[in-house]
């Protein structure tokens, strides 16, 4: 198996790390739990992780949580019969705790820092490495843990030479903020699509602000910007699809989300790609977005987004799709970006390709 390295990479943040504008998700190869996507079928995980690298993809967003532990397992697997060399970079995070008696419930948001030790250690196991490029607190602990706490966990791993860089999952700029006094937020890792916009008004200019990459999730909204989703497909989703339950996939707000796939599809034929990967490339055109994480449970899958990784939008484009939200109503947040686009040769400008070793 060969890594081509053809893909742009930038860096993540002040960090070493240089990563290529998409990277693959493991969320849905958890297979089944509380917030999972159904069955899944573990040698089509591991052939799409070596798919995507074989393409050019150079790391791997995973969590703990996902399948309670199942998905890093997949991605160790994955990464086996990849030589050291080739291998990509792992990120994982902690803060989640399954419930030992019952993985269908809800996890439980945890801060405490002995459980955190914990799970880095447990992760490292499952992912057979020793040392995680990326370590990212989940979500804010509800346990009563300060975020001064954990994030000093996490601050104290990266100087023992457990992780390479550290960083926050869903937070907000004022948790940002706080923990940015304590020591530097390496990364941020937020919610973001055409659908799901929030972010764009204070995270991502406070990001860009202070030298703070971001990888954004769910870029396409979970499969609705997909170019593949339709109505009938929503209605048909498993029960152990956590999409089945979500209120984006069902009545007026599934017909607005579609509406703006819809116009994407307009993008793509004029760039002669896929509307997964415009919907991807979205995300990416916004000034302080360094790179967007896409799952695929399929090699086919990863095919139909990698286009991202070098597709540039241009400022007609991106008017095209505010215009298509602003009509349809869909989702919350900015439309467009306030800023110029990014582009080579602004501040996150692409660099040559090398491999993730």
């Amino acid at each position: 198996m060969t890594n081509d390295n053809s893909l742009p990479v930038r860096r993540l943040g002040n960090t070493d790390l240089l990563v290529t504008r998409v990277g693959f998700g493991s969320w849905a190869v958890g297979g089944d739990w509380a917030v999972g996507w159904g069955s899944q079928d573990d040698r089509d995980s591991i052939a799409a992780i070596r798919h995507a690298v074989a393409r050019g993809v150079n790391w791997i967003d995973t969590a703990a949580i996902y399948g309670l532990g199942h998905s890093e397992e997949v991605v160790a697997a994955a990464l086996a019969q990849i030589p050291p060399g080739k291998r990509p970079y792992v990120f994982t995070k902690c803060g989640l705790t399954p419930d030992p008696a019952d993985r269908n419930a809800a996890p439980k948001q945890v801060g405490a820092p002995a459980s955190i030790r914990a799970e880095i250690e447990a992760s490292l196991r499952r992912l057979k490495l020793d040392r995680i490029d990326l370590y990212q607190m989940h979500w804010p602990a509800k346990d009563g843990t300060p975020l001064e706490a954990y994030w000093q966990t996490l601050l104290d791993l990266k100087q023992e030479g457990k992780v390479r860089a550290v960083g926050l999952s869903n937070h907000n700029v004022g948790q940002l903020q706080a923990a940015e006094t304590i020591g530097h937020v390496d990364t941020l890792q937020p919610p973001f699509s055409a659908i799901k916009r929030e972010v764009a008004a204070a995270e991502l200019p406070w990001c860009e602000a202070h030298d703070t990459g971001v990888i954004v999730y769910s870029p396409m909204q979970a499969g609705l910007l997909s170019g593949s989703f339709t109505a009938q497909r929503a209605a048909s989703l498993p029960a152990n699809d956590w999409r089945s339950r979500n209120a984006e996939f069902t009545g007026e707000a599934l017909r607005r989300n579609l509406a703006v796939a819809d116009a994407m599809r307009e993008l793509a034929e004029r760039h002669e790609t896929t509307v997964a990967s415009v919907s991807v490339a979205w995300t990416l055109a916004w000034p302080g977005v360094t790179a967007a994480i896409v799952g695929a449970r399929s090699p086919r899958q990863v095919d139909g987004w990698i286009d991202a990784a070098k597709l540039a939008l241009g400022e007609s484009d991106i008017q095209l799709i505010a215009s298509a939200i602003e009509r349809s109503g869909a989702g919350y947040g900015p439309t467009r970006p306030q800023m110029p686009l990014n582009r080579r040769g602004d501040k996150g400008s692409d660099l040559p390709s090398r491999s993730a070793a």
